[in-house]
């Protein structure tokens, strides 16, 4: 017969020596490692540390030797500047993106241009948000962003609500509740954290009408859904995913003369928004803005933190008129925009009418980056990372946030040996964390999404990285 042992449990008197250990929070709070702390954190955090320790002698988990070592000369002090330093530690900060995904919504999509930057610190205090300057009234506070995408566009009026999401299902609840909607199969997408577009429809009060099969909707499929009680027809990019082969869809134009001559609506859902019509290899059948109002689309929406370049937020373009009703939408004031959002908006499409887009805006910089300056951009890397046993690689990368999901992007690479050790270690590396993949069992850190000016600080975040793990 075999005894288990149980463990032993502690007596009120072992329990009072552990508790007795334990220093007071005014002895903690005046140890001259800590002095450097806010004194609003160091209280909070000397406080729930000593509870933790009191709740584990409690439970006999915590000895009065384990105790006085915890706590004992600069022991505790330590233990409570590591404590103080996670506290503290903002969960929203930089880093760098060595993914080859420009577009990464995990790490917030377009970078934000110089421009943007400067105008988010602007107004971070008072500035102009619902007031005209001139006379000093009451104004609409998207009026200098409306202005821009209309000259910039050519559409009669626009408007700017906090996502893409938003903007589709304020254009559907203001011009299509109570009616239907005709959509293909093929484009009920389902985007991130379980968003439908059918439960998009159904928020939005409308009645939808599938047509055609998944791989294939024809214009009669359209023609045949159209009744009396029909308000327009929804144009869903399919933006995160593709289906090849024997497919078809009808080009946008045709779906605008269906909509013409029946006397509905078109509304374009185009989700990336490419405000440029210069062409960007490998990204050629991106649609873009111009197209989709060239095609008769009467309301156009889509994101301004993608192919935009721009902050979060989702742009709504149509004639002066739907514009106003969806304006108009109780609706409207639950998904406007903030003063940050409209800065930064407005500084990167002033970029777009007096600058140079391909050049200051650095996600379309990374997507039309040639192979020979990607393949410079990893020699001055590896000339840092060459001590690591470091070489260059062929790479593929993508545009990412469901621009062009199909098709990669040819891309050089830096490889480092590691694997995925060292890939968890960058992305918790001290100031800045790199975000980065692996291949191989190496760290992969492709170029396409480094920029040039920080090149020499990553190649010395990871050379830290490397050394402190020795």
């Amino acid at each position: 017969m075999v005894t288990a042992l149980l463990p032993m449990h502690r007596t009120d008197s072992e329990r009072g020596q552990a508790l007795r250990t334990l220093p007071s929070v005014d002895r903690l709070l005046q140890h001259p490692l800590l002095l450097c702390v806010p004194r609003a954190l160091l209280v909070r955090q000397v406080r729930r540390c000593l509870d933790d320790a009191r709740e584990k002698i409690e439970a006999g988990e915590l000895t009065a030797e384990a105790a006085a070592t915890m706590f004992g000369g600069d022991a505790g002090a330590r233990l409570l500047l590591a404590q103080c330093a996670v506290a503290a530690e903002s969960r929203h900060r930089r880093v760098y993106n060595a993914t080859g995904i420009v577009l990464h919504t995990g790490i917030g999509r377009a970078p934000l241009c110089g421009a943007a930057v400067a105008a988010l610190q602007q107004m971070a205090g008072y500035g102009f948000v619902e007031v005209d300057p001139k006379t000093g009234e009451r104004d609409e506070r998207e009026l200098g962003v409306a202005k821009l995408l209309c000259e910039l566009t050519g559409a009669g009026a626009a408007l700017v609500v906090n996502n893409n999401a938003a903007a589709t299902t304020l254009a559907l609840a203001a011009l299509c509740a109570g009616r239907e909607v005709v959509v293909s199969r093929g484009e009920l997408v389902e985007i991130g954290g379980g968003f439908r577009m059918p439960d998009v429809m159904k928020r939005a009060g409308c009645l939808m009408v599938e047509v055609g099969a998944t791989n294939r909707t024809h214009l009669r499929d359209y023609e045949q859904a159209i009744t009396k009680t029909t308000a327009a027809l929804l144009k869903v990019h399919p933006s995160n995913f593709r289906i090849e082969g024997f497919t078809s869809t009808p080009p946008l134009a045709e779906l605008g003369a269906l909509a013409a001559a029946r006397e509905i609506l078109l509304i374009d859902d185009l989700g990336s928004g490419l405000l440029i019509d210069t062409p960007i290899p490998l990204l050629e059948d991106e649609p873009s803005v111009s197209q989709s109002l060239a095609a008769s689309a009467h309301i156009v929406c889509f994101s301004a933190d993608k192919l935009l370049g721009g902050p979060q937020c989702g742009i709504l373009l149509g004639d002066r008129e739907r514009i106003a009703k969806v304006r108009a939408h109780p609706l409207y004031r639950a998904l406007r925009c903030d003063k940050l959002t409209l800065a930064a908006l407005e500084a990167t499409l002033f970029v777009y009418r007096d600058g140079e887009p391909l050049h200051e805006i650095p996600s379309l910089r990374m997507l039309s980056a040639k192979e020979a300056e990607l393949r410079a951009r990893s020699e001055l890397l590896l000339k840092h990372l060459a001590v690591l046993g470091a070489h260059i690689v062929a790479s593929e990368s993508y545009a990412g946030s469901g621009a062009n999901p199909a098709r990669p992007l040819p891309s050089f690479a830096v490889a480092v040996p590691g694997g995925a050790a060292l890939c968890d270690r960058l992305r918790a590396a001290v100031p800045v964390p790199i975000f980065a993949r692996v291949a191989a069992n190496h760290v992969v850190l492709d170029a396409r999404t480094l920029l040039l000016e920080d090149l020499t600080n990553v190649a010395a975040g990871i050379l830290q990285v490397v050394h402190e793990a020795r």
